[in-house]
């Protein structure tokens, strides 16, 4: 076995998460030999993709990039090599990669293009949030039919409680979910259960998402979509790109770096002052996550990439910005990754099957409003993800369709940790009102 000391980083998370983590003891402890084998991951997928042969081109239109770059790492986890519940590189791409690359992202964006996109976007957000909202409900009343005893129970162990955590989650992020946690107080055993759920129903539906995006030009006609305006924004970004393009130096690099760390590093401190004082000063705000230091984090990396793109360090876009904020997005999706365990289903399928029944119904919602609206499959992915998945993911699948794009992806998914807490809290009632006590 490869082994490393004691991180005090993942002990930290760990400590944080509660008690959730699985225990097995992985193959690879090593933090330094996990990330070396998830770079060579990444640039083994990266390397194929560009590569002209007639296998690998077919192959990549079938599965997309970002589809391998989430599911190979999470065969690691599969077989035990690695568990993500006692490594540190989770915590570290969200709390620095993340925050770095929401800059590096969004220092070039336009914001007039990004408006020229319309409401359609918000509305298909919007969307999503309801159908998580109505369907933790319905999935308890359907299941409740043929199996009360699934979905009821009183006290701690009532699943309801456990379920509020989910929305928490899956509207807004993971500050929404511990909310929830501290609001219904589930037992910790029922919160570890829901943590699995979350995390597999979730990222199962992502594996569809980006099936989908091969196929997105498709969707649109099905949907009779105009997808325009998403046309035009990648078009303009492109122009833009190509115009301020260089051959980066080394002191090019060091402030595109500068910029985008040193900001980081900027709004870890105020996020870390401004939390705790609107946790004491407005706590009736707390339900807006504005108590929370991971929210202010991405609220203001985002905030200060978009303050430098009226700036003329937007120009740094021409020595790679996006190229590395990309980089940053891809080695989060790997960590994404690796926190996948289909084998949590074997445990708890009726649980499951109610997280499934809930996603189900939240995919149709969209499906529906989508065909309704015209919306293009672009804001159909990414307003699903803006809820599901929160700025880790939305931003992800965004770029997939091109990095120009990300941007809304951040917009969107920042409005979900916004309103994670109040609708949860809205769904959580709901659930308890429909709930068996058996």
């Amino acid at each position: 076995m490869i082994s490393s000391s004691q991180n005090p980083l993942g002990d930290a998370w760990i400590l944080a998460a509660g008690d959730q983590a699985e225990t097995f003891v992985p193959l690879i402890s090593n933090d330094a030999v996990v990330f070396g084998i998830l770079i060579g991951i990444l640039g083994l997928i990266f390397w194929t993709n560009s590569l002209e042969n007639r296998f690998w081109q077919r192959f990549y239109k079938i599965v997309p990039v970002l589809l391998l770059c989430y599911f190979l790492p999470s065969l690691l986890t599969l077989f035990r090599v690695v568990n993500p519940d006692v490594s540190s590189l989770y915590f570290v791409a969200t709390r620095y990669l993340l925050p770095a690359s929401l800059v590096f992202l969004t220092l070039s964006i336009d914001l007039r293009e990004v408006f020229k996109l319309g409401p359609k976007a918000l509305i298909m957000f919007l969307t999503g949030t309801i159908g998580v909202i109505l369907g933790g409900p319905i999935a308890i009343l359907v299941v409740s039919v043929f199996q009360p005893d699934l979905v009821g129970g009183v006290g701690p162990d009532a699943v309801w409680r456990g379920l509020s955590t989910v929305a928490g989650s899956w509207i807004g992020g993971g500050a929404n979910q511990i909310a929830m946690k501290e609001v219904f107080m589930p037992s910790d055993e029922l919160f570890t259960v829901m943590i699995a759920v979350d995390i597999v129903v979730g990222e199962i539906w992502m594996v569809f998402l980006l099936l989908g995006i091969g196929k997105a030009a498709a969707i649109d006609r099905i949907f009779k979509a105009d997808s325009s305006s998403v046309q035009e924004l990648q078009e303009n970004m492109e122009r833009f790109s190509r115009r301020v393009a260089k051959m980066p130096t080394s002191a090019d690099l060091f402030v595109l770096l500068g910029v985008g760390f040193g900001i980081t590093g900027i709004c870890h401190g105020i996020a870390d002052w401004l939390a705790p004082w609107m946790g004491t000063n407005a706590p009736q705000l707390n339900k807006f996550s504005l108590n929370s230091q991971f929210f202010w984090l991405i609220v203001l990396a985002t905030t200060g990439g978009l303050l430098l793109s009226f700036t003329r360090i937007r120009n740094l876009e021409g020595v790679g910005a996006s190229k590395i904020g990309t980089v940053c997005i891809f080695i989060l999706v790997a960590t994404i990754g690796l926190k996948m365990n289909i084998l949590a289903v074997r445990d708890h399928p009726g649980l499951f099957l109610v997280g499934g029944i809930w996603m189900v119904f939240h995919i149709s919602l969209l499906l529906i409003v989508g065909r309704l609206i015209r919306a293009p499959y672009f804001f159909l992915a990414v307003g699903s993800k803006a809820n599901i998945g929160g700025a880790a993911s939305a931003p992800a699948v965004a770029a997939a369709f091109h990095p120009a794009l990300a941007p809304v992806g951040v917009l969107l998914a920042v409005v979900g940790y916004a309103l994670g807490t109040y609708a949860a809290y809205l769904c959580a009632l709901l659930m308890q009102a429909v709930a068996p006590t058996v």
